[in-house]
């Protein structure tokens, strides 16, 4: 139910989930068609494009440089991040979708951000800059490192919000207590990291409300926190999937799997871009009014590739074993050590009883010979992992 209490960045926020679908697959559309690709009937036919990978988009960037050959339109900067990878960034109003994060953070025009995102090379500063500039605040671009200037800048002209990575923000602090020097910071915007609950919790100590997004930097703001902290929103401009990794096939509602997120930014749409991040969707609505769905934040890397035997076995030949069997659900393949030597078991959900033509199919998929467990359907855990590790590296 919206609460009246709350002022929120535009209607888009409150909008149904029928209102909301329907002008996603309007602009998705439009967006396949300036990309000669047929048109979807409906959003969940998105499943059967393929994916876009990090790799594959630093292939087509070393064929094609410097974008793959992709749509990009009004390009303002190139940014490069590690791989490397290229990406385009723009000027207009809230470009990244930043603002929708800062607006439900409390920041605005009466605030000065201190941005200690990096300016050098990678799009964070200029994510963060631009979505402040869209909620009408003021930036102090304080890029990373001397933390006693930045106790200087902050202290000297008031800033009263700050954006950078979680832990960051605490050694401003601890320095500005060493120089004797009171800060007025009572807002703080983070990602690119971990918020440890005891972190926010010692901030909020220190009478600042600190809330974090998940951002990337090709794809910009996919989803943040509102007051409520209950979940990440997912951001007006996005559609976002949660895969089985290594497939595009998306997992049943409230498992964990792979984000998967589809761009509708106009200057450079980005369909179906794996993250590599692993999520899951949280059932219903967050309690601060906004209908759009969440998802839990970051719970750890999709990409579970694990050496085993000297050989690497990757998510892909796990969903190909599956995809070789229809009388195989899912399979989880877990890494494990006997004395000095590794071990491979697979386990793997079906009502067959023959283990036989698995092993042959594992050793032929994962060029590897290990040993097969039958399980009923329903037995593995949903979480996200069909490659596990169990061997100790202490």
């Amino acid at each position: 139910m919206k609460d009246s209490a709350v002022t929120y960045f535009d209607a888009l926020e409150t909008r149904s989930a029928d209102e909301r679908e329907a002008a996603h697959l309007a602009q998705l559309n439009g967006l396949l068609a300036e990309q000669r690709m047929d048109p979807l009937a409906a959003l969940a036919d998105l499943s059967a494009l393929p994916v876009l990978r990090k790799a594959d988009l630093s292939a087509r960037q070393k064929a094609q440089p410097p974008f793959g050959g992709l749509l990009v339109r009004n390009a303002a900067h190139v940014f490069q991040s590690p791989g490397p990878i290229y990406e385009p960034g723009g000027v207009s109003h809230d470009w990244w979708r930043m603002g929708r994060f800062l607006h439900a953070a409390g920041v605005g025009a009466a605030d000065i951000v201190q941005n200690c995102f990096g300016y050098h090379l990678t799009p964070a500063g200029m994510i963060f800059e631009n979505g402040a500039r869209a909620v009408g605040a003021a930036v102090l671009p304080a890029g990373t490192g001397q933390t006693e200037l930045q106790v200087r800048a902050a202290a000297d002209i008031g800033t009263t919000a700050y954006a950078g990575t979680p832990d960051y923000l605490k050694v401003i602090l601890d320095k500005a207590d060493e120089m004797g020097e009171r800060l007025k910071i009572s807002r703080a915007v983070v990602g690119g990291g971990a918020l440890f609950p005891s972190l926010r919790a010692e901030y909020a100590d220190r009478g600042i409300a600190c809330l974090q997004c998940y951002a990337t930097a090709d794809l910009g703001n996919v989803a943040y926190e509102s007051p409520a902290m209950e979940g990440m929103i997912l951001d007006e401009g996005v559609i976002v999937e949660i895969v089985t990794p290594g497939t595009g096939d998306p997992v049943a509602p409230g498992e964990v799997g792979e984000v998967v997120v589809t761009t509708l930014n106009p200057d450079y749409p980005l369909v179906r871009f794996a993250t590599g991040d692993l999520s899951a969707i949280l059932p219903g609505q967050s309690p601060c009014g906004r209908t759009n769905a969440r998802i839990k934040g970051w719970m750890g890397r999709a990409d579970q590739t694990t050496k085993i035997k000297g050989m690497f076995v990757r998510p892909e030949q796990v969903a190909a074993l599956v995809a070789k069997h229809d009388s195989i659900d899912r399979a989880r393949v877990v890494a494990g050590r006997s004395g000095e030597q590794d071990t491979m078991t697979v386990r793997i959900e079906t009502t067959a009883t023959d283990p036989a033509p698995f092993a042959a199919s594992v050793a032929e998929v994962l060029k590897l010979k290990g040993a097969i467990e039958l399980v009923a359907p329903g037995t593995l855990p949903r979480d996200g992992l069909v490659i596990e590790d169990q061997r100790s590296y202490d």
